[in-house]
């Protein structure tokens, strides 16, 4: 059990798992360096909100928001929001990553990071069937208004039953 899982543990006996979510990310000297903060978590954490403000931080060369800031700022969300999502009897895991940088971000970015009842139902009874599978989450960095662009992160999740992935990794 990893530092982040006892402090879970810990913490959700005082606190809601939206709460617990929020604070703990921000307070994370691991998603603290990203420079974002998530601003927004529903109670059944199916949508968190995060805003990556530009800064002397985080600003590059060019005065615009370094591309590994971008990235950091949305990486561990959709797999760790899935995660709490399906519970314990799941295994999910990052397995890859693709960032496309549209235009220079020279403002504050915001991103919003959604699963649906159905998506999570769908990704049950795959897993259920497969044993394994792999979910594509894509995110937009956009200005405020949502109308702007300026990067897309496809992520890659795997997903597998926790007893299946057990058995599979006894065998290697």
């Amino acid at each position: 059990m990893s530092v982040y899982q006892k402090l879970t543990e810990i913490g959700l006996k005082f606190l809601g798992k939206d709460t617990l979510f929020k604070y703990g990310f921000n307070w994370s000297p691991m998603y603290k360096r990203s420079t974002a903060k998530i601003t927004e978590v529903s109670k059944d954490l199916m949508n968190i909100k995060v805003k990556l403000p530009i800064s002397y931080k985080n600003k590059n060369y060019v005065n615009s928001i370094f591309g590994g800031s971008m990235f950091s700022a949305v990486d561990p969300i959709p797999m760790i929001q899935l995660m709490n999502i399906l519970g314990n009897d799941y295994v999910v895991w990052d397995k890859s990553a693709e960032i496309s940088f549209r235009r220079p971000a020279k403002e504050n970015l915001y991103a919003d990071f959604s699963y649906t009842s159905e998506e999570i139902e769908s990704i049950k009874k795959r897993v259920q069937k497969e044993n394994e599978i792999d979910v594509i989450k894509t995110t937009h960095l956009t200005n405020k208004d949502s109308n702007l662009i300026f990067c897309e992160v496809r992520k890659t999740v795997y997903v597998a039953n926790k007893a299946f992935y057990k058995e599979k990794r006894r065998k290697k």
